[in-house]
């Protein structure tokens, strides 16, 4: 039987009547864009994160991207961020003609390094992106007092975030908007692409709901530009109003599924996910490390195992990122945690059976040295 790093499946039998009671609602209500499920929605992902607005858009580049231009970065600005994240992160700072500029990780979390940042700053920067990455949160503090002295915004990239924590605080009601993507992977997951920005700023919050509807207040009439047709659609929202009421059952599911594997792997030669001290891990994805990961992976593909690196390539060193300047070498942590990180099977239907099969696998593959 081969094993996936994820597989929505099983979820969907066990949610299958209320995922199409979800879909029948909005078929019969007789209204498909910016009704009653999508304010819903907004209203109740607001009132889990204790935030007073959150805004649904279409994904989650969308959503990093039109919370950058909601609090006012545009071209010629700075975005402080990583090249350890998924291309969208970047791809949204440049899609409103801003310039990424990146700090390395650290070496156990793999988060950004927020020693460097404070060098980073220029005059034309505008912004700083902290990724809250593979399932937990970046020390915020120290940009929060960066942002003070510099005048700069803050924008957190939530997508492999929900529901966790770092010293009690949601990830993204720390900084002036937070970005979270719906893709079917993550720890809440529609059904296909959907986003959302959350905000305590009445601005923001206006600014975006202009931008992700073309501009406009009222329809036909734009206020505001550029806009955007980044609507978040009703089917989506309505099924994500289900499953977030499942959220932290969700989290606690992926938190034993961490739990098996530590006990399973912790004596071997595996690097396992390191939690920072203040936060409260949601793992998104569960990232091992090891200086033979291709050997590895071979190797557990001979068993029908098909695992996934998160990212095998550093934004930096991708050639369609080549006109930002960075060369190999540049961010050298960063590099070499992508020679050697793999993520395993995580979500929360992953039977136990399949679990004990990854790491007796993983077990047997390592022994052979």
């Amino acid at each position: 039987m081969a094993i996936y790093v994820w597989d929505y499946r099983r979820e969907y039998e066990n949610e299958r009547e209320e995922i199409l009671d979800a879909v029948d609602t909005v078929f019969r209500s007789g209204q498909l864009m910016l009704g009653a499920s999508v304010r819903g929605f907004e209203a109740e992902f607001a009132g889990y994160h204790g935030v007073p607005h959150c805004v649904g858009v279409d994904n989650g580049t969308n959503a990093v991207k039109l919370a950058l231009q909601a609090v006012g970065v545009g071209p010629g600005d700075e975005v402080i961020t990583v090249s350890n994240t998924a291309a969208p992160t970047v791809l949204a700072i440049d899609g409103v003609g801003a310039t990424p500029v990146f700090v390395d990780i650290d070496p156990v979390t793999y988060l950004m390094d927020t020693d460097q940042v404070a060098a980073a700053i220029t005059e034309r920067t505008r912004c700083l992106l902290p990724v809250h990455l593979y399932g937990q949160c970046v020390d915020l503090a120290p940009l929060e007092r960066l942002a003070r002295q510099h005048g700069l915004k803050i924008v957190e990239d939530c997508a492999q975030a929900h529901g966790a924590r770092r010293e009690g605080r949601l990830a993204g009601t720390v900084g002036d908007a937070g970005a979270f993507s719906f893709y079917p992977t993550k720890v809440l997951g529609a059904y296909g692409d959907a986003g959302a920005v959350i905000t305590s700023t009445d601005e923001v919050e206006q600014n975006l709901r202009r931008l992700r509807y073309y501009g406009m207040e009222d329809r036909y009439y734009v206020v505001r530009t550029p806009g955007h047709n980044a609507r978040l659609d009703e089917v989506h929202a309505e099924i994500l109003r289900r499953k977030l009421r499942r959220l932290d059952d969700y989290i606690a599911a992926r938190r034993a599924v961490a739990q098996r594997y530590a006990e399973g792997l912790g004596d071997t030669g595996l690097v396992l996910p390191q939690v920072a001290p203040g936060n409260d891990h949601v793992y998104y994805v569960y990232v091992v490390r090891h200086p033979e990961r291709d050997a590895i992976l071979a190797a557990l593909k001979e068993f029908d195992f098909h695992f996934n690196i998160s990212y095998p390539w550093p934004v930096h060193t991708q050639t369609g990122f080549a006109h930002l300047g960075y060369a190999t070498g540049d961010l050298p942590v960063t590099e070499a945690a992508a020679n050697e990180i793999f993520s395993l099977p995580m979500y929360p239907s992953l039977p136990v059976d399949l679990q004990d099969r990854v790491v007796t696998t993983l077990r047997k593959i390592l022994a052979r040295g």
